[in-house]
């Protein structure tokens, strides 16, 4: 059985997320998410709409995902490979050659982003059209 891991906070869920994981599972047999927490993401600077107990019901709803694990630091990323027996270590191009030396243990992907969307452009587009009075949602 190979085993794949990726990491990410996967906050604002959105289709390029899913294309990461299903692309990610595709390299092997059982797909391991590193959940950031949320202190952690603010170690990071970033701040999520989710707590992390949300977007860990989100992200093991995913087909694709067979375990969620939490993400509390940098440096957890080589005993996490130790302990789930990873084959290989799977991010987005966007952090290509951040993670190499982590060859030493398994083997490193980095996987094209899909380019139209992101956590960022969403949270950007948001802001830019905060007047939401005309929209109506189901």
């Amino acid at each position: 059985m190979k085993r794949v891991i990726t990491y990410g906070t996967f906050d604002l869920l959105h289709y390029g997320h899913i294309n990461l994981l299903k692309r990610a599972k595709s390299l092997g047999d059982y797909l391991i998410v590193g959940l950031s927490t949320n202190e952690f993401n603010l170690i990071k600077r970033k701040i999520c709409y989710f707590s992390y107990e949300e977007r860990k019901k989100l992200v093991e709803s995913i087909r694709y995902v067979d375990l969620v694990i939490p993400e509390y630091s940098w440096e957890q990323k080589i005993e996490d490979i130790k302990e789930y027996k990873v084959d290989i270590f799977v991010m987005g191009e966007d952090w290509k050659g951040k993670f190499d030396f982590l060859q030493e243990f398994c083997k490193v992907v980095y996987l094209p982003r899909t380019p139209e969307v992101s956590t960022s452009k969403i949270k950007k587009d948001l802001s830019k059209n905060a007047d939401f009075s005309q929209v109506v949602c189901d």
